[in-house]
Parts: C-alpha cells; structure tokens; sequence
C-alpha cells in the first residue's frame, strides 16, 4: 500500500517490491504466483483493516444517521490517487480478464457484499426505529452504493469539480432528501 501511495501502480512491479521488502521478485511469486494475486491479496487485506473500521463505526451508540453518514466518510477516498481506491480500481479492471480459476469476481463479491449487508443492516434499524422513513433497505442500499461508487471513482481519479467535501455534500444532500422523514 506504501508503494501503491507513492508511486501509483505503474511503479509497482514484482522487482521494486522485492527490493522494498529484501526479497527477490522470484520469492515474491513463488507465494503469490501472479502480480494480480498480490493485488488481490492485498486488496483484501486493506478491506480487512476498512472492515474493522466500519464495523466499529456502526456499532457506536449514536443515532442511525451519525452512522450513515460515518459509513459515507469511509467508504469515499480521502483525495485523488487513494492507494485503496486505486488498487480497487486496478482490481475492478483487471478481473474482468481473470481466469474462472482466479475466482475474482466471488472474491470481489465477498468484499462488496461486506458492505452491502453492513449498509442494508444499518438501513433496517433507521427505518424500524422510526430514525428514517420508509425504504426498502436492499434497494436502497443497492443506488446509495453505486451512487457512492460514482462519486468516489471521480475524487480517486481526480475529476475537477469533484473533490471530496464537495462529494461528502451531495451526498448528504441525497441522505437528506431520501431519508428523512416528513416534518423532521
């Protein structure tokens, strides 16, 4: 992730991370076997460490709408070049070309479906307490998601016009439209 923040993934190649930790590029895919499984591994290890987090986030003792917008902050990139979110987007494209072998997209659907079921959780409890009117919480979370996934794609790659608070305001913005309910 250090080499990923640094230099982007251009840089990253089995001979620069080899050299970074004291081991040979034959060493490092002698566990990995490809540059892609390394991606991938490290992927799910920097989901792991955002799993953490956001589990955490969302089991505070605060209203359901504190924790929306909690699972927001963390879920769109800091600023442009993310190392998460460009690995993510390296990942996101290079599956598409995985073989069944590599079992890419059920491992994307693993890290995915994480965030989903904490949202679609999360989405319920507002919507049985009262805290927000009325979703269907699958739906919903479903075009919160993608709408999230839009907007951090554009902070991550730099899109002008489109950084991170201006991002964190439309979407509260759509939060507020969409979930609240009449007369609050």
């Amino acid at each position: 992730m250090e080499m990923i923040a640094a230099g982007g993934l251009d840089r990253l190649t089995m001979a620069a991370l080899g050299r970074e930790v004291g081991m040979s590029s034959g060493h490092l895919l002698y566990y990995f076997k490809t540059k892609d499984e390394l991606l991938f591994q490290t992927l799910e290890w920097s989901e792991d460490q955002l799993g953490a987090e956001r589990r955490a986030l969302l089991a505070r003792p605060v209203p359901v709408r504190d924790r929306l917008d909690a699972y927001v902050d963390l879920y769109v990139p800091d600023a442009p070049r993310d190392p998460h979110w460009t690995l993510w987007l390296e990942v996101w494209n290079r599956s598409q070309y995985a073989d069944a072998e590599a079992n890419a997209r059920t491992r994307q659907a693993a890290i995915e479906g994480a965030w989903h079921r904490d949202l679609v959780a999360l989405l319920a409890e507002g919507v049985s307490t009262g805290a927000l009117r009325p979703v269907d919480p699958q739906r919903f979370a479903t075009r919160l998601r993608a709408l999230l996934d839009g907007f951090a794609v554009h902070v991550a790659v730099g899109l002008p016009g489109t950084d991170r608070a201006q991002i964190l305001s439309h979407v509260r913005e759509f939060l507020d439209d969409a979930t609240h309910l009449p007369g609050n």
